[in-house]
């Protein structure tokens, strides 16, 4: 019988070596790493007590050192158990709950048709390199410069462009005498319904190859060069090479660098991954633009068993993690489970790399947090936990999440590591006891852990001027979900000097549009990643005009306060930037006179306008008296005095 081309590669990748072996050998606990899939066992092919059979789980082989016997899990199958190739495919296939193909006298026929189909994708990806090196594909190699990448990287990942015309690989291939049938079923060119010539799927777009396992061209990923195309990325359609859920970008190279020692790496994208690995990450994948399936986790999983998910730092890639998280937690093994390396806010892996370097993305990866972290982020984060009531509910989201677990080791592992958290939440704090007492058992001063979203957020990573852009956001994002309030402070916007890039472009866009219905919704489709980053900070969502919008007096309060705010601190570092100057002349009282009123108008601008101006003095038994009813007092006192001097004297 001859099987589908694909079938043994996907049952080998179903199918865990170790789980096939483990059946007929004892593993040698001592020797053994099953973490790393690195296996060791007495042969079960020769009598021995030493363990010298090793099975490599990441490479799925294995090999004897004594008898020299060696395979992969088909192999094995057959020699432990005596039976032929097909028998072999049928057990294996039935532990991976694959069904085999049934018998096809045209099993042959359509394996030569997926080889044909393979042939014209690869004639189709040599086209497109060479309609980049073109008069017409100079923005998109000038674009490509932009992004870092050289002309051997280029040739590395062979890169390409199709040129904006209805038949240009079409044309090409069918002129090389390539039936027009096969370029259609290959996905690089479309039918219309009513009847007219074919036309190509990819047109003025940048060509990314998409290979199986083996490096064969199976799919075109396209990136369009129109910022008003319908789809800013482009893969091919499901075809008989292509299954979007069951492949995954750089999957071959990276399995090769794994097995090598390579930490896997999942990024999102097509760039993402090439500029992980130009930049010496070698074993990094990527989904195809879709949530990661079921699918695609087992095959990470076959390559490493904790890959690290490096997704972007925004909302959408936090939300894409939680998706990972609930994906991954039926499915969790010993030793198998999930890293997440959490970019900063508003980056990507690429980003990352550009502006901070390699140095920074390793260490993102070697801070990756476990998948148990995240998930108690999930569930607590932003929670206020004050009564018995709120903390039963949050009990009860854990139990649900852990509950998901199958394998009882690991579910008991989870409920340990969420014991410890949410002891570390709501643990009451201990004050330091300053009396006599300070033997055994005394009190002691213990803070209180700083929480990973603390470490994450946007005050610790941005350094000095996070002030002011949480201000900027939080002035912005009022404005888009309040847009009743936008024409008393369009004024204002035009001249505010924003420093990010995402906040120039939200501001744009409201001046553009003003107050008009569905404002949010136009906003996003204009520019949707850079008010995602508007919107992101948790200072931002917390803001009372943006967490409940729809009240036009608190939301004007809001943009005037935070306006008022933003302009006093800017003139007053401006006036200290000036006076600083000055500090290369002679320092003399005016220029200390300058700074002293600089610092304190510093203060008074950040100070609410409903501050207690009530001046206060310390009593000497240590407590704070109002001034004001201090004197009051001795005046009151004073006048009674005078009173009774005046009754004695008559």
């Amino acid at each position: 019988m001859s099987l589908p081309p694909g079938f043994l590669d996907e049952l080998r990748t179903r199918i865990s070596l170790t789980d096939v072996v483990g059946r007929k050998v004892m593993w040698d606990t001592r020797k053994s790493n099953q973490a790393k899939g690195d296996m060791w066992a007495p042969c079960p092919f020769h009598q021995e007590k030493t363990a010298s059979f090793h099975v490599d789980d990441r490479k799925g082989f294995y090999y004897c050192f004594g008898c020299h016997a060696k395979g992969d899990a088909i192999s094995f199958v057959r020699e432990t158990e005596n039976v032929g190739f097909m028998e072999a495919v049928e057990i294996i296939a039935r532990e991976a709950g694959m069904p085999v193909p049934k018998r096809d006298p045209a099993a042959q026929q359509k394996a030569d048709r997926r080889t044909q189909l393979a042939e014209v994708m690869e004639q189709a990806v040599q086209y497109f390199r060479l309609q980049l090196k073109t008069a017409n594909a100079t923005v998109a190699r000038e674009y490509l410069a932009g992004r870092g990448l050289s002309e051997a990287a280029l040739d590395r990942w062979d890169i390409g462009f199709a040129p904006n015309g209805r038949q240009g690989v079409f044309a090409h291939l069918t002129g090389k005498g390539v039936a027009a049938d096969l370029v259609i079923d290959a996905g690089l060119a479309a039918k219309p319904d009513d009847g007219r010539d074919p036309y190509d799927r990819f047109r003025d777009r940048i060509i990314f190859p998409i290979r199986d396992a083996r490096g064969r061209a199976i799919a075109l990923g396209g990136r369009a060069m129109d910022p008003n195309a319908r789809a800013k990325y482009l893969n091919s359609p499901e075809t008989e090479l292509f299954d979007k859920g069951r492949s995954l970008y750089n999957h071959g190279p990276a399995r090769e660098a794994a097995g090598k020692g390579a930490p896997l790496i999942v990024a999102e994208g097509y760039m993402d991954v090439i500029a992980l690995v130009e930049a010496g990450f070698s074993a990094c994948v990527a989904p195809l633009g879709t949530a990661i399936t079921e699918s695609q986790l087992q095959m990470m999983w076959r390559v490493s068993p904790e890959p690290v998910i490096a997704l972007d730092g925004d909302r959408a890639g936090f939300q894409a993690a939680l998706r990972l998280i609930d994906l991954s937690l039926p499915l969790l093994e010993a030793g198998q489970s999930l890293r997440f390396a959490l970019m900063p806010e508003g980056l990507d892996p690429d980003d990352v790399l550009k502006a901070q370097g390699k140095g920074a993305m390793q260490r993102l990866i070697d801070g990756a947090v476990p998948m148990v972290q995240l998930l108690w982020r999930r569930e607590t984060e932003g929670g206020v936990y004050d009564s018995p009531e709120r903390k039963a509910a949050l009990d009860k989201n854990l139990r649900s999440a852990i509950s998901k677990i199958k394998d009882a080791s690991i579910r008991g592992h989870y409920g340990q590591a969420i014991k410890q958290l949410r002891w570390d939440l709501f643990a009451v704090r201990r004050t330091e006891y300053t009396g006599p007492y300070q033997g055994k058992g005394g009190w002691k001063n213990k803070p209180a852990p700083v929480q990973p979203s603390t470490k994450s957020s946007v005050l610790v990573n941005a350094g000095q001027g996070a002030e002011e852009h949480l201000r900027e956001a939080v002035i912005l994002a009022t404005l888009v979900l309040n847009p009743e309030v936008l024409g008393d402070f369009e004024g204002a916007l035009e001249r505010m000097d924003f420093a990010a890039h995402e906040h120039r472009m939200v501001r744009d866009c409201l001046l553009r549009f003003g107050a008009v219905e569905n404002l949010h919704s136009k906003i996003e489709a204009e520019a949707g990643a850079a008010l995602a980053a508007v919107m992101a900070p948790r200072h931002v969502q917390i803001s009372p005009a943006v967490r409940v919008p729809g009240d036009a007096e608190i939301a004007a309060m809001c943009v005037a306060e935070e306006l008022a705010k933003l302009d006093a601190r800017r003139g007053v570092l401006r006036e200290i930037d000036d006076a600083m100057e000055d500090i290369s002349g002679v320092v003399d009282e005016g220029l200390t006179w300058r700074l002293k009123e600089a610092a304190e108008a510093q203060n008074r601008a950040v100070r609410s306008e409903s501050e207690d101006t009530a001046v206060f003095d310390t009593a000497p038994s240590g407590a704070q008296m109002d001034r004001g009813e201090r004197d009051a007092f001795a005046r009151l006192m004073g006048e009674i005095e005078q009173k009774s001097d005046t009754k004695a004297k008559k």
